[in-house]
């Protein structure tokens, strides 16, 4: 089976690229023939930053226009890149849910919350999301948990706000000498 992989550029953190990844896979989906059967044929992805998920106000205008008859895609795949990478705080103090991903609770979608360092469970999860998105044609949330490991940027000093959380990611292996070894 032959797979067009079409990626969009994102100008930024600030999700600018969510609503034209939507109108894109409309436009394709309208042009192999609008009909049923094309919503599973153009599945959007959406990569998305933690800090971004729950704190830019597109993310949840187009999670709440996904099922309008005229945006309607047949769901998009949100993939959370969930490694606080935006936050030089604590979750208590930047959101009033626990999980960056709480705002895909408004249009009820499935989240999975799943361990960036596992890749059985990964993958898994990855699988089960595009079943879900194919079936019932309803956006799903994979919320990827991991770390970074020098912080905000390279240049950073995440010891500095984090230094409880760093003094433990210091100490974790790399996930590729993980399965290497």
């Amino acid at each position: 089976m032959d797979i067009k992989l079409t990626l969009m550029a994102n100008p930024s953190h600030l999700e600018a690229v969510n609503p034209c990844v939507g109108g894109r896979a409309r436009a394709e989906q309208h042009f192999l023939g609008g009909k049923e059967d094309s919503r599973t044929k153009v599945m959007p992805i959406i990569v998305h930053g933690d800090a971004a998920m729950s704190g830019q106000g597109i993310v949840f205008e187009c999670l709440q226009m996904a099922e309008l008859k005229n945006y309607e895609v047949g769901g998009t795949v949100h993939i959370v890149i969930n490694n606080q990478v935006g936050f030089t705080t604590t979750p208590d103090r930047q959101r009033s849910g626990n999980y960056c991903t709480d705002v895909a609770k408004a249009i009820s979608a499935p989240i999975f919350h799943v361990n960036a360092q596992s890749m059985p469970d990964v993958m898994r999860t990855f699988k089960i999301a595009a079943e879900y998105r194919q079936k019932f044609k309803k956006d799903v949330v994979i919320d990827l948990i991991g770390y970074r490991k020098f912080g905000h940027n390279e240049l950073d000093q995440p010891m500095f706000t984090q230094p409880l959380m760093y003094s433990v990611i210091k100490k974790i292996e790399n996930v590729r000498d993980i399965y290497r070894n």
